[in-house]
């Protein structure tokens, strides 16, 4: 669900938003009836039974409480003892520059969908992109100094798994670009569809239900595989969770899958449930609409192929994808996969197909065609 609004503002310099974090965190606490059932320990059912304006009094009761005397809000020991604005401009000796506009076509699609212009002038910030938000030793140690070189020595990780370079100047860019693809990262379409996001899922979470970074994997190769030139298709985010907890707000991304499992026999075969329609942009939240369908994880690429022809072939004059599926509906985006969806019946032939990755092809369903090998 989107979160009610507690509070419209809370001030940072003197340390408000600490105290009212912490004031709810012990309301929280106290609430030993949302502990008997591990499904129930969340805040957000104490808001829901309660209503957040009770909340909302309940906390400023709380603040009034002597364990405020106690605390030390002050905010001065945290915050990083840095200009990073200053420490940019006194770099003198770098070319301002510009973006280049001829070159490599790798490049020039990097500039595109990784690089913007800060409000600052003469510079930059650059989006690197890092598949499955997953770095090695020797990369994490070849990006320190490429941060070192081209960005004062600062970078921001952000919601999409990626880092963001503030402070790169723009003539520096290209130089920036062939740093990184020695390391593996200078992959372009930050943010969009090429950009897929999940959590860890079984591959370090005890509460993953399904690789969700196998599929991760797998969906980034279909779609290495796909012509993805259109400009609205390349806006699509895609994102997956291992479970239904959701930690890689698949909820909210165009195309969104969780986690599940299904018990056929004494085998069981991991699955997708996918939601379509989420938004995530300019300030607006949206939950997308969970499918009446489930889908063996080995079938997730070939149905994202499909939604996306339906999207490029269906969609009006400019229409972005929400907007499309809101307008649409589900019927379509089932219709599109009920022959890749889960049968009613099972037979061992079947299972080993959902199972066994060594036989892909015999179930390959390639984009456009609407059959399935099976």
């Amino acid at each position: 669900r989107v979160a009610p609004t507690l509070a419209e503002f809370l001030t940072v310099d003197d340390g408000e938003y600490l105290k009212w974090t912490e004031a709810a965190l012990r309301i929280f606490d106290r609430q030993k009836w949302l502990r008997e059932n591990r499904a129930r320990a969340r805040i957000k059912v104490l808001v829901d039974k309660i209503g957040i304006d009770e909340f909302r009094e309940m906390l400023l009761a709380e603040i009034e409480g002597d364990w405020v005397e106690e605390r030390d809000f002050s905010v001065n020991r945290l915050i990083t003892d840095a200009d990073e604005e200053a420490e940019a401009e006194a770099r003198t000796d770098e070319p301002v520059g510009t973006l280049p506009t001829s070159g490599d076509p790798d490049m020039l699609d990097f500039c595109r969908s990784n690089v913007i212009s800060q409000r600052q002038e003469g510079f930059v910030a650059v989006a690197v992109k890092i598949p499955r938000g997953d770095l090695t030793p020797e990369q994490f140690r070849a990006l320190a100094g490429i941060i070192r070189e081209y960005a004062g020595g600062w970078a921001r990780t952000t919601v999409q798994q990626n880092l963001v370079l503030r402070w790169v100047r723009p003539g520096r860019v290209e130089q920036l670009w062939e740093a990184l693809g020695e390391i593996g990262l200078g992959g372009a379409g930050a943010e969009g569809i090429r950009d897929v996001v999940s959590c860890p899922g079984t591959d370090s979470c005890k509460m993953g239900i399904t690789s969700s970074m196998g599929l991760n994997r797998a969906i980034s190769e279909r779609l290495e595989e796909i012509d993805v030139s259109d400009p609205l298709t390349a806006k699509i985010r895609i994102k997956m969770s291992g479970c239904p907890n959701g930690c890689s707000q698949h909820h909210i991304a165009d195309i969104g899958f969780y986690g599940a499992s299904i018990k056929v026999g004494d085998r069981t075969i991991p699955a997708y449930v996918p939601h379509i329609g989420g938004r995530q942009a300019d300030g607006v939240v949206g939950f997308g609409v969970r499918l009446k369908s489930r889908l063996p994880a080995k079938r997730v690429p070939a149905a994202i192929a499909r939604w996306i022809d339906l999207y490029e072939t269906e969609r009006l004059e400019g229409e972005e994808f929400a907007n499309f599926a809101e307008r649409v509906g589900t019927e379509p985006f089932e219709a599109g996969i009920r022959d890749l969806a889960m049968p009613d019946r099972y037979s061992e032939e079947t299972i080993e197909l959902f199972t066994d990755w060594s036989r892909k092809e015999e179930f390959k369903v390639e984009r456009g065609e609407g059959e399935c090998a099976v």
